[in-house]
Formats: C-alpha cells, structure tokens, sequence
C-alpha cells in the first residue's frame, strides 16, 4: 500500500503557490510532482483539483507579475457577465500585459497585450479589467443579442457596475477594439435596470415586433399601500410582462406570495401576461392586453 504524501508545511497548506515557494520551505521535487497537488499552470501547484474560474485565477495570481491583469472571458466571468454556455469553461485564462511588458505564452493562458490607460480593478484580491473595457473585449465573440445582454448587466436593476459615464470614457479609450463597431450598435439598445438575460431577450422580442418600450423593474404600487416590481411594465396601458420562474411552482411559500400578488395586481387593475420558459404565444397575449387598454400599433 503506498505511503500518503508528507504533509506540506503549513503555509502552503492555504491555497495555490509556487513552485519557488515551496523549494524555499524545503519541500522535495518529488513532492511537488505528488498526487495530491495539481498543477494548473508553469510553477503553480495547489492542493486539490481546481475547477472554477475564480479558483484557476487565483492560482495563476500565485505568479503573476504586477504588469499583468485578468481580461476578456475571463474578466467576464468574474464580473458575472451573461455568457453563452459554449463560452463559460473556466480554461483558458485570459491575461494581458501592460506594455513594455509582453503577453503571457503558457498553456492554459491566452495571453493578449493590454489596453493603454485602461482601468484594473481588485475583484477578489484579483487585479481585474474594469467592468466597460470588459464589455467592450466582448464584442468579438459575442452575437448582438448576447452583446445587448452583457450590455445590460453593466446596468443591472439594484447592482449596477459602471455610471454611463464610465462606459462612454472607454468608449473614447478603446476606438481600435476589435468589434468596436458592434459594441457601438450593441449599447444604442442597452438599458438600465433590466434583471436577467431573459428578460433582456423578451424585451427585444417586444420591441423588434412593434411593441413599445417597457419600463424595466418599474415600482407598482397595490391596495393596502403595498408595492410590487414588474419586470416589463408598460405603465400608459396598466400592462406588464413577467417570466414565471421555476421557484412560483416549486416552492410553496413562494407560490403563496406569487398568487397573493397577483390577486393584488388584478384588484389595482393591472394586466399581465406571464411567460413560461416554453412560452409561444406570449407576445399575442400582450397584444391583446395592450389592446384592451387602447393601445394601437404606432403608439409609443
């Protein structure tokens, strides 16, 4: 039966570190090539298996010169930016060096030179791109409507990332961006206070049929000087549009208040088409809606 490895001495016991480190602290090659480490990048060992983004960047920070900052996907990811599925794996990690500096070339790493003058942040102790030249770094792999979603995450209703201020400095910073012009067209439908990529695309679905532009996460007021939000609320028409998410039908205290605000809405007198997540016909439900209360094509 074989032996378990030799404990490592207790500073390296705490996370990822570097291979320069631990031959500092005494620990054998032969140790470092054990079992029980990984190695997630050239000089990094870590104890366990790394899988998360968060994890993999820290571990790299482990070597990571102060010229170099996370960006792209990567930086993405850690904002919490909407992304395509295909486009979520935490491997590779996206790094860039500030200039005189040069890119980063090992595997696991897509290595890219850096933005002059952009802003980094610290996001969990990682040095980070900021969130509007991240936006911008998305265009080239990004469809429109997934473009206009990560948009909308910048303005996210209640944690907004960036002033639009901020994002029109980038703008002015980054106008050889790849994908610059995308981005250009992307923002033009970029709102604030949207909630999710669903509700980002049932507002495009909206408006590219014709409909008008919804108030997103509008307060409403309810009988008994109660409130609610509505996630796209056509105020004029007393109208709004919702998804029904898989907890209104799963979970009983929140179906409970699901159906006591819906009560609520009808007794102000409010409309409301709700959207299941295989919804068809939702878009000819708010027509009828809108109409009931006057509103005709062409009115906004």
């Amino acid at each position: 039966m074989p032996r378990p490895p030799r404990p490592l001495p207790a500073p390296l016991t705490w996370g990822p570190f570097t291979v320069s480190e631990a031959r500092g602290h005494g620990v054998s090659e032969s140790r470092l090539r054990a079992k029980d480490l990984s190695a997630p990048f050239r000089g990094v060992r870590a104890p366990g298996r790394l899988d998360s983004v968060i994890e993999l960047c820290t571990a790299y920070a482990a070597r990571m010169p102060e010229s170099q900052y996370f960006s792209h996907l990567t930086a993405a990811q850690l904002w919490g930016f909407p992304l395509p599925r295909a486009l979520e794996e935490p491997l590779p990690v996206h790094v860039s060096a500030v200039a005189p500096a040069r890119e980063p070339r090992m595997k696991g790493v897509v290595g890219h030179r850096g933005v002059s003058g952009a802003g980094i942040r610290l996001l969990l102790g990682l040095p980070v791109l900021a969130p509007a030249e991240t936006w911008l770094q998305l265009a080239p792999f990004l469809g429109i409507d997934d473009l206009i979603a990560a948009g909308d995450r910048l303005f996210k209703w209640r944690d907004h990332l960036v002033t639009r201020d901020e994002l029109d400095e980038a703008l002015q910073r980054m106008t050889q961006q790849a994908g610059i012009r995308k981005a250009r067209a992307a923002l033009r439908e970029v709102r604030q206070n949207s909630n999710s990529p669903r509700e980002t695309k049932l507002r495009l679905q909206a408006l590219r049929a014709g409909f008008p532009e919804p108030e997103l996460n509008g307060e409403i007021s309810l009988p008994n000087r109660k409130r609610t939000w509505g996630d796209l609320v056509y105020r004029k028409w007393g109208t709004l549009m919702e998804f029904d998410g898989e907890q209104h039908r799963t979970k009983l205290r929140q179906w409970n208040r699901d159906v006591d605000r819906l009560n609520d809405l009808v007794e102000a007198g409010w409309l409301n088409t709700r959207v299941r997540k295989d919804s068809q016909d939702h878009l000819e439900r708010l027509d009828r809606n809108l109409r009931r209360r006057g509103w005709r094509p062409g009115l906004r």
